[in-house]
């Protein structure tokens, strides 16, 4: 009966999954894919409600990237480890969290030509982001 139960959760899963991405706009999977030539892997999520995240593995890493309902690309998120934001992303955070221990960090390339930094704290149950220019200055998103 186990079996059977895990057999069908499986099952369950890779049609929600499929479901899923079917639902994302052609309009948006085709801008992805221009884009984004050769990507592999490509997970789809729906951000909000004109908004969708692609999770991806592109040249060998893995982005997410978000595009607009409309197929406007709006920005591309690069993994990175803390040591490997600029200087003054590190000094900022370090000065205004101290004792925390980052969770994940990020670079995000937008639309409008910006980058932007991220850094993922846990406080208690909660992932916490906080947002940087290059120069160090903290952004309130």
């Amino acid at each position: 009966m186990k079996k059977i139960f895990f057999v069908a959760m499986v099952l369950l899963c890779a049609f929600a999954s499929c479901f899923a991405q079917s639902k994302t706009p052609k309009i948006v999977t085709t801008a992805f894919s221009q884009k984004f030539p050769n990507a592999s892997n490509v997970k789809w999520d729906k951000e909000n409600t004109h908004e969708y995240e692609a999770s991806f593995e592109w040249k060998g890493v893995n982005y997410s990237a978000n595009f607009n309902d409309t197929g406007e690309w709006l920005e591309t998120e690069i993994p990175t480890s803390f040591n490997q934001l600029p200087d003054k992303v590190q000094a900022a955070f370090n000065a205004s969290h101290k004792g925390s221990t980052v969770k994940a960090a990020s670079k995000i390339e937008t639309s409008k030509g910006t980058t932007k930094y991220e850094v993922e704290i846990k406080q208690g149950i909660k992932t916490v982001e906080f947002f940087y220019t290059e120069d160090g200055t903290e952004i309130k998103e």
